[in-house]
């Protein structure tokens, strides 16, 4: 990579172990910084490595303690852009506040507009999150910002379950949880070309937050081999009502595939009780979120987004195009498919 010297990843509290994934992929060191937080919940962020005149990424999900952790990056912010650092690169693989993109009903907030307001108040000069709830949201920053999609990591996941199982690809299909979620599964799709065979989509309706119905499933999935794709699992009840219902719908494997692996309240006695019971075969997130263990089940898979992540950072400091990081892993994707077919 070229300046690596003049590039300086640090990453917060909530996601060590992808900030050092990252820094491993570069072949750099991770620079230090320390959080403290006082008796009253006050924090105090000191980046223990000078930053003068350097590029700074900085790495933090505001996932749970969403409010910590976004105030945890406000301060480390701040105290980037007083010790001089030339520019900063704010990398937020799970945007917090992101569904609260709309005023779904009278006095209500914007929260994800907030939430821009002030990573551009304390001074970031860019913003990176992976797979962000809702792609407008990108224009309530007055900033730059770039919304890195795991389509491509998803989709090349989903071609190797097929290739390890021996599945009949003619059987397979991708599911949408919802019609909002069929941009997602149509990108998805571009990748997996003939491994699969269709879309699904599940019509519902949401009377509440985190409660879903399933009103009917449009698309031939009777005796097929699901995979839903969707962006984030957070109690799970949503997602795993769509599997029930392909299943009564006569799915005969039903996988999940999602970005974000919230897993909050409930969601991993839900998904064990899903798993046992035979509706859903695994369920596979990234590690945009750091799942502490005690969220953890079996028939759980988490892939990493360290290597697409660490791939945009090295174009950007080549000043390289970012489209050409996702044409050209899309090449390898195709002409591996493109082989299995021909062989199989």
């Amino acid at each position: 990579m070229n300046n690596k010297n003049e590039i300086s990843i640090f990453g917060l509290s909530s996601n060590q172990r992808l900030t050092n994934e990252v820094c491993n992929a570069l072949g750099i060191t991770q620079q230090r910084i320390q959080t403290v937080t006082f008796a009253d919940g006050e924090m105090l962020v000191e980046a223990l490595d000078s930053v003068r005149g350097k590029e700074i990424y900085v790495i933090q999900s505001t996932s749970t303690p969403v409010n910590d952790n976004i105030m945890e990056l406000l301060i480390a912010i701040d105290a980037f852009k007083r010790g001089s650092a030339e520019k900063i690169n704010v990398v937020i693989p799970y945007f917090g506040y992101a569904r609260q993109d709309r005023k779904a009903k009278g006095r209500q907030p914007i929260t994800a507009k907030l939430v821009a307001d002030l990573l551009t108040k304390a001074g970031a000069d860019r913003v990176i999150t992976v797979d962000i709830h809702s792609q407008q949201s990108m224009g309530f920053f007055d900033i730059p910002m770039d919304n890195f999609q795991t389509s491509q990591i998803l989709a090349n996941e989903i071609i190797d379950t097929i290739i390890a199982s021996k599945f009949d690809r003619n059987e397979c299909i991708l599911v949408s949880p919802d019609h909002g979620g069929l941009t997602r599964v149509h990108k998805v799709d571009s990748y997996t070309g003939a491994m699969t065979n269709g879309i699904a989509v599940i019509a519902k309706r949401r009377p509440e937050p985190n409660k879903a119905e399933v009103e009917f499933v449009l698309g031939d999935i009777d005796g097929k081999i699901c995979f839903i794709v969707d962006d984030m699992i957070d109690t799970g009840g949503t997602i795993i009502n769509a599997a029930k219902a392909l299943k009564e719908n006569g799915a005969k494997k039903v996988y999940i595939f999602a970005c974000h692996g919230l897993f909050n309240g409930i969601a991993k006695s839900r998904m064990e009780e899903a798993i046992s019971a035979g509706y859903v075969d695994q369920v596979v997130v990234t590690n945009t979120i750091n799942i502490p263990e005690d969220r953890k089940f079996k028939g759980l898979k988490i892939i990493s987004v360290a290597h697409l992540i660490a791939d945009m950072i090295q174009a950007s400091v080549n000043h390289e195009s970012l489209t050409n990081v996702y044409n050209q892993k899309k090449q390898a994707i195709l002409d591996k498919t493109e082989e299995y077919v021909r062989n199989n």
